[in-house]
């Protein structure tokens, strides 16, 4: 059974939104971010023109990129897919279900999140295989051999283990606020508890599901010490060996391409659109939970082996490393600063984007202008991009325009807000859409202007998809690595440019100590966000 479309007829702003009027100052407002996040993609089209054309054919048709082009192609898709596979289920499981332990699950399938891709990928290639960790522990049973985990297959299951989550919270956050008066009318009319999840539930989510599966497939597309330690070329692993190798006209070229798929799959996202509504009457935190019965046990076998391959096997990899001591060799002392700098620089590129991310989000949801369009779209342009590019960029137009901002905080937190704006834009956006118009036109009638109609209804209704959005960036800041390796100050440290110089060493010791400090400090975050999201999973 599908939703309904409200007798008011309102989808997205047909006669100029909620106010009735075109909303100037919203769109400026929205424009001004989306040109700000675009503007260091200049100097790669700037480069790209300045390629001969002949030669521009040959290297866009060359073997290597055609190779590169199939292979991205076929990493995303599988990341996208396995993604979805894994938080849809978890996140119906821990909302909509009797699932013993709720509140802990929800926890810990959220926390891969918080594992860089690239220390998973490092940790996976060095336990498996022939010598490794894995290996070590299971001879004296006789195993004289696991599988590697590279190439392909190893991309696909490192990056779909840490991004499911995406997934996993824009999906909860949906169901929180699914209609279900609609499930028990479906109920009364003899559907099984499947049927009506199926055909009430699964239609209402899917701008959720569309949302976490758009940055899920963007984060893949864009990762590069993933695929670069699983000797798995892509997209990102060439751009970054062209420009080492000073040929950066192929590196241009390939961005380009780049931002070509970024569209495409924009455009793919954008589709999945044409069936949003709004949602009315009573939403999900006051549903009747499904009971599982005998099903609790597959149930919770799943989530547990979710959290044990994603969680558990890292986790106890890098402990095992701790313990086992410092190698004999290179040596960087861990000092607390690092620690403090990353959440400094974590908490400053979080805010800034839930503000820079709110005009685009609630112009995108609520009217339907053309400047909506485009900027919500503009805003994911630095997501796609390897964050190396953007890093690149910024540091040749501070270099040329600005050098007052070159190697400065300031610039540092605007390159993770044009990395991450979109994990901002489309939480919010999905939690809007979930805030029937009729709310705060009926605010209005009481005499509140659109301002305090926005900030009364519309923006408490809102928030834990503000919340989610900011999380997510905080979380997503405290990992992100070449746009800090390249751009931060001058004996300005962080955890994550600690753990990339112990890893480049293979410093097993050294980069176990800040990724465990990382995985604790992130940890912490994500129980605190969701208890005050109001979760109640009890």
């Amino acid at each position: 059974m599908a939703v309904e479309q409200h007798d008011t007829g309102t989808t997205n702003d047909e006669e100029g939104g909620e106010s009735g009027a075109y909303p100037l100052g919203l769109s400026l407002a929205s424009a001004a971010v989306a040109t700000a996040v675009a503007t260091p993609f200049v100097w790669i089209l700037l480069a790209a023109s300045s390629v001969d054309v002949d030669r521009a054919v040959e290297l866009l048709t060359s073997d290597t990129t055609v190779t590169v082009f199939v292979n991205s192609t076929v990493m995303v898709t599988g990341v996208t897919v396995f993604s979805i596979l894994l938080g849809v289920p978890l996140a119906y499981l821990t909302v909509r279900t009797n699932l013993p332990g709720r509140r802990l699950w929800t926890v810990l399938v959220t926390l891969p999140l918080v594992i860089p891709s690239y220390i998973g990928a490092f940790v996976f290639t060095a336990a498996f295989g022939r010598g490794g960790d894995v290996q070590r522990l299971l001879e004296p049973l006789g195993v004289s051999s696991v599988p590697e985990v590279t190439g392909l297959e190893g991309s696909i299951l490192v990056i779909t283990l840490y991004t499911y989550p995406y997934v996993y919270i824009t999906t909860r956050a949906g169901l929180k606020t699914v209609d279900t008066t609609l499930i028990d009318a479906a109920r009364t009319l003899k559907h099984t508890r499947l049927q009506a999840a199926r055909r009430v539930v699964l239609p209402q989510l899917q701008p959720a599901i569309a949302a976490g599966s758009l940055l899920t497939a963007l984060y893949a597309l864009s990762d590069f010490g993933t695929p670069a330690i699983m000797r798995y070329n892509v997209f990102t692993t060439i751009i970054e060996s062209e420009t080492q190798r000073g040929s950066t006209e192929f590196a241009a070229l390939l961005s380009i391409q780049l931002l070509v798929v970024t569209v495409f799959i924009l455009a793919v996202e954008s589709r999945t659109r044409s069936n949003e509504q709004f949602s009315s009457g009573r939403q999900g935190g006051g549903a009747s939970l499904a009971r599982l019965g005998a099903l609790k046990w597959p149930a919770l076998a799943f989530c547990g082996l979710v959290v044990t391959v994603a969680l558990v096997v890292p986790i106890a990899i890098l402990v095992g490393w701790l313990l086992a001591g410092p190698e004999t060799g290179w040596r960087v002392p861990f000092e607390l600063s690092y620690l403090t700098n990353s959440l400094s620089l974590s908490v400053a590129a979080a805010l800034v984007a839930t503000l820079a991310g709110l005009p685009i989000a609630y112009l995108s949801a609520r009217h339907d202008t053309l400047v909506g369009h485009v900027t919500e779209r503009m805003s994911y342009v630095g997501y796609a991009a390897p964050g190396i590019v953007v890093a690149f960029a910024l540091v040749y137009l501070s270099t040329r325009t600005f050098t007052s901002l070159y190697h400065t905080l300031p610039l540092l937190v605007f390159a993770y807000v044009v990395r991450f704006l979109p994990q901002s834009v489309g939480s919010t956006r999905a939690s809007f859409l979930q805030v029937h118009p009729s709310l705060p036109e009926a605010a209005r009638t009481l005499g509140r202007s659109s301002v305090g109609a926005f900030r009364a209804v519309t923006l408490p209704l809102a928030a834990p998809g503000l919340l989610g959005g900011a999380a997510l960036v905080f979380l997503t800041t405290m990992k992100e690595l070449p746009v800090t390796l390249l751009l931060h100050p001058t004996n300005y440290q962080t955890l994550v440019i600690h753990i990339w110089q112990a890893h480049r060493n293979q410093a097993f010791y050294d980069a176990a100590v800040p990724a465990l400090i990382l995985l604790g400090v992130s940890a912490v975050s994500i129980f605190v966000i969701l208890s005050q999201e109001g979760y109640d999973v009890k």
